[in-house]
């Protein structure tokens, strides 16, 4: 009988004409947001609407919606287009119960888990290293942040010393005795399939690599910094 193919026919058209169009690309390797610093010297990085010029290594869920960057799904990482060598990098933040991302600055884009300073994200995973821990060399143990609730985090980078400040408290003063990463891109961290992660509001100010002038613009911003004394050559 003809009715049968006829309906079958009929369901697929129906399910490719009903079926929601596929998402562009949102990554436009070759195509960042120009540096153009607002009048205090931050750099946005992204457009609000697209990933920019930057590009995702790993499991490719990264989106903009309504403004926001979020990563999903399996382990990845999204790479600025940009390089930064002294700097500071600030977002706002949300994570989901048991989530867990990071903020990295001075990275090598690569698989896996990259080489570079990570602010961690992570408040209530397995993980005991938490928000504002500075992975791997400066750790937070204490839980500073709930559940699906916004916050700030900010990274100041100047030379081989690492400041993370959450919200209005500074928990990471980190000098790096052995320089391991001197300069790279910026990224974001999707840690693990059933975390979600959104960042808004993601800007960067590069420093000068003069330590003194690089300090005085970061005092500038974080008033509470303890400025490093300077350094001065031993009397001959």
């Amino acid at each position: 009988m003809a009715f049968p193919k006829l309906l079958f026919t009929f369901s697929l058209l129906a399910a490719f004409t009903l079926a929601p169009a596929p998402l562009p690309a949102q990554t436009a390797p070759g195509q960042p947001v120009p540096e153009k610093p607002d009048p205090h010297g931050w750099l946005p990085l992204f457009d609000g609407t697209t990933l920019s010029g930057w590009t995702s290594v790993g499991t490719n869920l990264w989106q903009v919606k309504d403004g926001v960057v979020v990563g999903s799904g399996p382990v990845s990482h999204l790479f600025s287009p940009n390089f930064y060598t002294n700097l500071e990098f600030k977002a706002e933040v949300r994570l989901n119960h048991s989530g867990n991302s990071g903020m990295y600055i001075r990275v090598a884009k690569g698989p896996g888990f990259p080489r570079g300073y990570e602010a961690q994200v992570e408040n209530t995973s397995p993980d005991p290293q938490r928000t504002g821990s500075l992975y791997g060399f400066s750790p937070v143990r204490q839980q500073l942040i709930a559940d699906d609730t916004w916050w700030t985090q900010h990274i100041v980078a100047i030379g081989n010393h690492i400041i993370i400040k959450v919200n209005d408290q500074i928990v990471t003063d980190f000098v790096d005795e052995k320089n391991t990463y001197k300069q790279g891109r910026l990224a974001f961290q999707q840690h693990n399939d059933g975390s979600v992660v959104e960042f808004r509001n993601a800007v960067a100010k590069r420093l000068p690599d003069d330590p003194a002038a690089a300090w005085a613009i970061a005092r500038q911003d974080l008033p509470d910094l303890k400025v490093p004394a300077p350094v001065t050559a031993p009397a001959k």
